[in-house]
Parts: structure tokens; sequence; C-alpha cells
């Protein structure tokens, strides 16, 4: 085996088992070859035995090897073998306004119940999340507020969050200040305020295709129409098909998700952010940069935002915690760039102020420096179970199945058969007691009925695999 030269950033165990990795997707290591035993490993990297258990345990947990009884260690997956992209649907610049209310609230109609094997909410589980860690945040907020936390907090947001958000700009290389941040009750408030800003009813605004259903919703609230861009699964919105759109159309604004998009998990490479920043420049269109998902990357760097390559304050950057960290809080924020005054107007009139209390538990919280040891695990665990999910669904589903290669987040985008009916697909899956994201529901042109989305965001568990492979039984009895 190839020699790994270490460094101190990752523990030892994890640079051997990248390094292994790295060999079985390169294919220097094949399926089915037997791995050194965990005592030659230890020898010819200088590790001790335990490390070298480790590194093995980490693959194995990943699904990449397994471990024969008497006999040692094999590789047993190599993601390069992964199943084709799913297809790219083609964009028609035609500025649609399609309600699919309906069929969202059936998906979702009972979001927390227990009884049910989940892949249709896209969070991460509560047994991934700090929750112990995040309650002494909330104690010490309380314990620390000179009113308790039960006045209003300042309409832009609590000054110690700020600060906090501010500072966490450095991993995307932004130079912010806290007077330039608006705190908001979730990412969804942030783009609704971000779109009342720089939109009236009837305006056309850019969306991908497909793109997170809570998007549309919110457009169809404010009477906005949609003019959806395809999108590649791996490097996201095509560039020349939007400087063509904002050619012909008189388009007020784009809201793109640039890292890991909602559904299809794209990443933009920063190249590809540094044009989207010049054609929206070219044109002055503002950009609603949604990168809820920025975080949550399974590489060794965070992927830029869009807002880093932003001069003319064109782009208005919007996240929040809600997928890293917890969900039921409701923190979010906007860097709004040019229409800081605007959006600021706009959340005095529309809230007037978040809630004071999670807010003043996140800045703690991140004040303690918690939230990039906590994000490294979190990253660690999704990166693991979407192996495991992946693995699931070549093993259960149909062999014509494709699906996306994510880089980050935690879903997947599932194309299966042109002759089934994801809804329908949907509707059966729930009489089992399993819930999925029907494709139609991710556009607002009645595409995709054949894909769904599945989350891995829950732990690979006996649950999950049955779930996947009473899925699968039923796309291969309906097809």
């Amino acid at each position: 085996m190839a020699k790994i030269k270490f460094s101190s950033e990752d523990h030892i165990y994890m640079q051997v088992a990248e390094g292994i990795e790295k060999m079985i997707s390169d294919d220097v290591l094949r399926l089915g070859d037997k791995l050194p035993s965990v005592r030659v490993l230890s020898d010819e990297y200088g590790i001790s035995m335990g490390t070298a258990f480790q590194a093995y345990y980490h693959l194995e947990g990943k699904g990449l090897i397994e471990s024969r009884p008497k006999s040692g260690y094999y590789v047993r997956f190599n993601q390069r073998r992964f199943p084709a992209l799913p297809k790219t649907v083609g964009a028609f610049p035609i500025a649609s306004d399609v309600s699919i209310k309906d069929m969202i609230a059936t998906v979702y109609k009972d979001i927390t119940a227990v009884d049910v094997i989940n892949f249709a909410i896209g969070v991460p589980a509560v047994e991934l999340l700090p929750a112990a860690k995040i309650n002494k945040s909330v104690l010490h907020a309380l314990r620390h507020s000179k009113d308790h936390c039960i006045g209003y907090e300042h309409f832009q947001g609590n000054i110690e969050l700020r600060k906090q958000i501010a500072r966490l700009a450095f991993n995307w290389g932004g130079n912010i200040t806290p007077d330039e941040v608006v705190i908001t009750t979730g990412c969804m408030e942030a783009l609704v305020i971000c779109l009342r800003a720089i939109t009236k009813p009837g305006d056309m605004v850019v969306v991908e295709k497909p793109a997170y259903f809570g998007i549309y919703q919110a457009m169809e609230s404010l009477g906005l129409k949609a003019v959806e861009i395809s999108c590649d699964p791996e490097t996201g919105p095509d560039l020349d098909n939007l400087e063509k759109i904002l050619q012909q159309f008189p388009v007020k604004a784009c809201l793109l998700v640039p890292n890991f998009s909602n559904p299809i998990g794209s990443c933009m490479p920063d190249e590809n952010k540094r044009r989207l920043v010049e054609i929206i420049t070219k044109y002055n269109t503002p950009l609603i940069e949604d990168d809820i998902y920025g975080e949550l990357y399974f590489g060794k760097n965070r992927p830029r935002t869009c807002k880093y390559y932003d001069k003319k304050g064109l782009v208005m950057h919007c996240s929040s915690f809600s997928k890293s960290l917890a969900p039921g809080y409701r923190v979010g924020w906007i860097i709004p760039g040019k229409f800081l005054d605007t959006v600021k107007q706009i959340k005095m009139m529309h809230t007037l102020s978040s809630p004071t209390l999670t807010q003043a538990a996140m800045a703690h919280f991140l004040s303690i420096g918690r939230y990039e040891y906590h994000l490294k695990n979190l990253r660690k665990a999704l990166h693991t179970q979407c192996l495991k999910y992946m693995q699931g669904i070549m093993q259960y589903f149909p062999t014509d199945t494709k699906m996306s290669r994510p880089q980050g987040g935690f879903v997947l985008w599932v194309e299966l058969n042109p002759t089934l009916n994801a809804y329908k697909l949907c509707t059966e899956a729930l009489k089992h007691h399993i819930s999925i994201a029907p494709g139609q529901i991710f556009s607002a042109s009645s595409h995709y009925s054949n894909y769904v989305r599945i989350s891995y965001g829950k732990p690979w568990n006996e649950d999950v695999e049955y779930g996947l492979m009473m899925l699968g039984r039923l796309i291969k009895k309906m097809g």
C-alpha cells in the first residue's frame, strides 16, 4: 500500500482511513481485495494497533470495507461504481404560476409522527445535535439576561449573536461587521424579507429547477412568477441559460442555492460563483443567496459563497442554524448588502423582533467555541450516512435507478423509471409508515414526476434499511 503523509490537522486514524478510501476510489484497491491485517497496517505506518483498528472501524462504518470472521478486512464498495446521475431536465423561459400546496400538505401533514420512517424531512436527526450543550447555553442566557429574556430584543437582532455570525463569515472569506447582519426567524423568513425588499407582485424571479418547494410557496404568497433555469446535478445552475434569460426578460431578482442545493445536492464550483456574480452585476439584478447548507461540506474546505465575490452589494446572503444546530430554535440571518436599510424596515414591520431567548442561547453557544467542533462531527456523520443510504438504494431499488452524488448537505435526488409516478409512490409508502418527498413538489412546471428526494439525516439503522427495502419493493411492484 502507498505511504500516507500525516499532518496535524486530523486524527491519525482519520488520515489513514482517508488514504485507504482514496486508494479504493482510484481502484488501487478493488472490490473484494483483502486489506492488510491490523498488525501489518500498524507496522507499515508506524501507528498503534488501536489506531489501525480505528481506521478500519471508520471505513467499515461508511460501508466501504467489511470484516469477515477469521479472515480479515476486505473492500466492499467503491464510490466510483455509483449509478448514473439523474437527468437534467431542460428549462423553458416561461414564467410559471402553479400551486403545489395540496401535494405538500399530504406529504408533510404529520411531520412529527414517531411511527413513521421519515425520509421526507430535510434536517439532521436530533441525536446528531448537541442538545445537552445547547441546554446549558439556554440556562446561561436565562441567568445572565437583565430581564430573563422576557423582553423584546433589538429589531436587527441580538448584538452578541450578530458578532458571532460576523466571525462565522470568516469560514467563507467574508469580511462582515455586526451592523451588516439582520437576525430573522429562520432562513425562510430571511428569503421572504429579501423578496419583499426587491420585488412586487407580478415580478419575475429566477429560481433553480428543481428547487426547494418552500421557495415556490413563498413566491406564490407574494404573487411572484418563477422563471426556472436548468441545473446540473454536480455543478448547479446553467449560467449560459441564466444570462440569456436576463437578456430577454425583465427579471427582478435571482434566488439560488449555490452550495449543496436542495433537492439535487449540487455545489457550484467557486469559479462559477464568481461568474454568476459578474452576470448579475452586469444586468444589475439582485441575487438572493440561500447558503443554509454551506457549512455541511464533506471535503476539506468550506466552499465559497457568492457573497464573497460581491463588490456592489447586490448579493443578499441568507442562512440559519436550522440545518446544522437547532432546527426548532428558528434562528436565521441576512447579510443584505446595499439593501440593508430596506431589509431592516421590513423586518421591523414584519415581526418587530425575533425571539430573545433563542438568540441569546445561540450567541453563547457560538462564543464558547463548540460550534466548529460540533460541525466537524456532524459532517463526518452525514458523509457516512450518505454513503450508507446510497448503498442501500443500490441494493434494494431497481437497477435502472439513478441518483445524485452530493458532496455535502443531507438529501439524495433519485430518478426512477419514467413510468413510475412519484406522488403515487409517496401515498403507497405512507400506508407502510414510510415518508418520502415526491419530485413533483420541487418544480412549478409539473416536471420530475418520476423523481423522489430522500433525506439521509437519520443515522443508519434497521428501520432505515427496512424503509429503503420496502420502498424498493413498492417501486418494483408499481413498475
